[in-house]
């Protein structure tokens, strides 16, 4: 009897200190969006802000410091230079510390500044720059981390700033549903090697049953600019197909209609893209040109290009480059593929190149006219991930 109270005590006590944490977490993330605090400059909030995500970036840093295996990616484990990797760090939690105690000083809600300390601080007593590996696994499983952290600065510190400066709409940093935007951020790039593998599973089925080895070296033998030109509009020519295929067909839709249920268009926005239709992206994309014999170099280089440009497409940034707008896919003419106008609905799939679309009979440009808003009309797609996820397999009502 004792013993079963004792429990019962400890269960209680367990659940008051989740339900603490719970607190917690949703005061830090309201203390973000700053509904009614202030967040102008020298209010405290942006270099709150900031130390939270330089704090982030250092301790996930120091994480992939000690499980290298685990969560980091082969290729980028080869090609960066860890010195200069662990000078970064260093930079990164410095700035994320004195970021922190800035907002301390200037902001009466100090939620912000002591989580920053909190974090930088623990990433410190976990060995900071020096870290060295503690855990390596014998096996071939890794997570992508270090994907998810390059992603971010690649992207997040890229074109919030240019947001900020070139807005189009006036909406905060932290908008509606960019928790399950930064989620599906997230996702995408720590399952690199599951979209990966499921992607490359038809490729090697190809490989194994044909002979291409004639048209793989006169592929290779071509300069890496000019590999890298036909990757663009081979697989552009691919996504226009396999975009508009996900638009035509009901079974489809349901999953491309998780991306189109942004209703707000950012640098984050593109992440909101269904696992499913990751893997059938990457499958019918960069994989053919793996199989016909194209350079590492100019597939990884389209790849990074592939990330920044659709980063740049659904930005909001009101500025356009008029005179790019025959030849290149700008944030205008994507915008409209996501405008909740009768006119703007099954045009614009181009991913890089309008031409397929004029060639096909899906342009639609308006002269220096941008949608009135984004999503689906009635908005059938539920919100959050897992609801999200499952949504495309439920039957439809």
């Amino acid at each position: 009897m004792e013993r079963r109270t004792q429990g019962l005590k400890l269960h209680e006590f367990r659940m008051q200190e989740l339900k603490m944490k719970l607190k917690t977490g949703i005061a830090l993330l309201k203390e973000m969006e700053s509904l009614k605090a202030p967040t102008t400059f020298g209010s405290g909030w942006l270099s709150g802000v900031s130390a939270l995500l330089l704090a982030t970036i250092g301790l996930l840093s120091v994480l992939c410091l000690h499980y290298p295996n685990l969560l980091t990616v082969p290729e980028i484990q080869a090609a960066i230079d860890v010195s200069l990797f662990r000078v970064i760090i260093k930079i990164v939690l410095i700035a994320g510390f004195i970021l922190s105690c800035v907002s301390l000083i200037l902001r009466q809600n100090k939620l912000l500044g002591m989580t920053a300390i909190v974090l930088v601080m623990i990433a410190i007593v976990m060995g900071g720059s020096a870290s060295m590996a503690v855990y390596r696994t014998s096996g071939n499983i890794y997570f992508g981390l270090d994907w998810f952290l390059l992603n971010l600065i690649m992207t997040g510190v890229l074109f919030l700033p240019l947001e900020r400066l070139f807005r189009l709409v006036e909406q905060s940093v932290f908008r509606t549903e960019w928790r399950e935007d930064l989620f599906y951020f997230f996702i995408s790039s720590i399952m690199i090697q599951s979209i990966t593998y499921l992607s490359m599973i038809p490729a090697t089925n190809i490989l194994q049953f044909s002979d291409l080895a004639k048209v793989n070296e006169l592929i290779a033998g071509q300069p890496i600019w000019v590999q890298f030109i036909e990757i663009m509009i081979f697989t552009d020519f691919v996504q226009y197909w396999l975009h508009r295929s996900f638009h035509m067909f009901p079974f489809l839709w349901r999953f491309h209609a998780i991306h189109h249920s942004a209703q707000a268009l950012d640098w984050l926005a593109g992440s909101r893209m269904h696992f499913c239709e990751i893997i059938c992206l990457r499958g019918a994309t960069v994989i053919p040109m793996y199989i016909l014999g194209f350079d590492n170099t100019a597939l990884y280089s389209y790849i990074i290009l592939v990330y920044l440009y659709a980063t740049y497409v659904h930005s909001n940034l009101k500025f356009d480059i008029e005179f790019l707008k025959p030849f290149l896919v700008t944030p205008r003419f994507h915008h409209w593929h996501h405008g909740i106008e009768k006119e703007a609905i099954d045009v614009n799939f181009s991913i890089h190149f309008p031409l397929y679309d004029r060639l096909f009979g899906t342009y639609y440009m308006p002269k220096k006219k941008w949608p009135s808003g984004y999503g689906i009309k009635s908005n059938p797609v539920p919100a959050g991930y897992i609801k999200q996820f499952l949504y495309p397999f439920k039957k439809k009502k």
